[in-house]
């Protein structure tokens, strides 16, 4: 493994359905969930949770840049969630589950561009997927960690989380832990 991790920090949706869908990458060295984005320090979950604080939920992955790319990572990221519905991912409704990277830095914000770029010339819907540079990242509280993992059973992992992974598993297994 390389010495040299990289960061990328990601909104999709509910951060449990990204935590999971990352954890299973290859080269992803650890995912967490957490809040970016708005104006409130040191957010809890029932304050974003209101929509009132600007941030939205997010995962901050640290990857090796030498086992995946910010690239791959962005393939899987938009083939995960609906980057053309603004401030929702299906059910979840708010501002707070709206799409969007930030940026480490120039060159994950010119790929993150360029990637956004490249879906819209495709002829779908719009992408929505907002790109901004990482202020400041929040972790979640502890009792959303590995939430997935935790609570398989749970209504909301069968229903939302199992099938996103299925999908994962079905069109990127190149990119899947072994």
């Amino acid at each position: 493994m390389s010495k040299n991790l990289q960061t990328a920090v990601l909104g999709g949706g509910c951060f449990w359905c990204a935590e999971a869908v990352f954890d299973n990458i290859r080269g992803v060295v650890s995912v967490m969930p957490g809040y970016a984005g708005g104006l409130v320090e040191n957010p809890t979950y029932e304050q974003v949770s209101s929509g009132k604080t600007g941030h939205a939920e997010v995962v901050k992955i640290d990857f090796d840049p030498e086992l995946i790319s910010y690239k791959d990572l962005l393939t899987v990221f938009f083939a995960t969630h609906d980057p053309t519905q603004i401030n929702r991912q299906g059910n979840d409704i708010g501002e707070q589950y709206r799409s969007i990277i930030f940026y480490a830095n120039e060159e994950q914000k010119n790929q993150a561009e360029n990637f956004i770029k490249e879906l819209d010339i495709s002829g779908g819907k719009p992408i929505v997927t907002e790109v901004k540079p990482l202020k400041k990242f929040y972790e979640a509280e502890e009792y959303h960690r590995q939430y997935y993992r935790k609570n398989p059973k749970q209504a909301y992992c069968q229903l939302v989380i199992s099938p996103k992974l299925e999908k994962l598993r079905e069109n990127f297994e190149k990119l899947l832990k072994k």
